[in-house]
């Protein structure tokens, strides 16, 4: 099979593939692009094939690039070969990968979630960083948690900016959304822990008795936790500040939560 060669850079699919880093075009879509080989192959490796495979012209060749294409066809999607400057106008970069993929988003329903299937699992209420969503993400795969949720309007995991911050793992861990009457009513029935964190909390994070799974809520990187969602935990913890900083990033925070309940397992 002869793959297909683009040059223009006012081709359609050029113009489509690089529309996905628009948000709306993502939202109408159902689409998001992931760069790079390795990326290519966390997906295959998870049994997520891209629909549209671009390979740059000066791409080397490597048996993982072998086997997306192969996997690419055999799935019905497409490989397309593209110049270097296609490559820079779709990824916004003087130095893009060789290697893209358009991919079909993935969200996992709140009632096909198994809480025991995994010690830990993570909630987000409100992230507004694409770059802290895509670190917890990948955090999240690093610690063995079964999944991140999504609660009310946090930032797109599909954004090119977080895909490229989760390293690939945005192909291993599930992600659910729901708006924060839907949790708490999913809530009900969790069987572990739900386990909140604030900076007004009495409890270190250390100090809490956890049953697993746990589920970790974390709140937005300004305003924290809501009281909402705070009062719906079986108990808030925090992590002490001991120097001059008042708090700690996000998706740092969430890594040390993370850890500290799974290592309890």
């Amino acid at each position: 099979m002869t793959d297909r060669l683009i040059t223009s850079l006012t081709n359609d699919t050029v113009k489509n593939v690089r529309a996905l880093n628009m948000r709306k075009e993502r939202e109408s879509t159902g689409r998001f692009l992931a760069e790079g080989l390795k990326f290519i192959g966390e997906a295959l490796d998870q049994g997520r094939t891209p629909e549209l495979l671009l390979v740059g012209m000066e791409a080397r060749e490597h048996p993982l690039l072998d086997r997306a294409k192969a996997e690419t066809r055999a799935a019905g999607g497409e490989v397309v070969i593209v110049t270097h400057p296609i490559l820079e106008k779709i990824s916004r970069r003087d130095n893009p990968q060789t290697v893209l993929g358009v991919f079909e988003q993935v969200y996992t329903p709140l009632s096909a979630i198994q809480p025991k299937s995994a010690p830990c699992w993570v909630a987000l209420e409100q992230v507004r960083d694409p770059g802290n969503l895509g670190t917890i993400i990948r955090t999240a795969d690093a610690a063995g948690c079964g999944g991140v949720i999504l609660i009310d309007d946090c930032v797109d995991p599909y954004s090119t900016e977080a895909v490229r911050a989760t390293m690939g793992s945005v192909f291993a861990v599930a992600i659910a959304r729901a708006t924060s009457a839907e949790f708490l009513a999913w809530r009900q029935s969790w069987p572990g822990s739900v386990i909140g964190t604030r900076l007004d909390a009495t409890h270190g994070y250390r100090d809490a008795s956890i049953q697993h799974p746990a589920l970790i809520l974390m709140g937005n990187e300004q305003a924290g936790l809501t009281d909402t969602l705070a009062a719906a935990c079986d108990v808030n913890v925090k992590i002490p500040m001991r120097g001059r900083a008042d708090s700690l990033n996000l998706a740092i925070a969430t890594g040390i939560m993370v850890y500290a309940v799974t290592d309890a397992a």
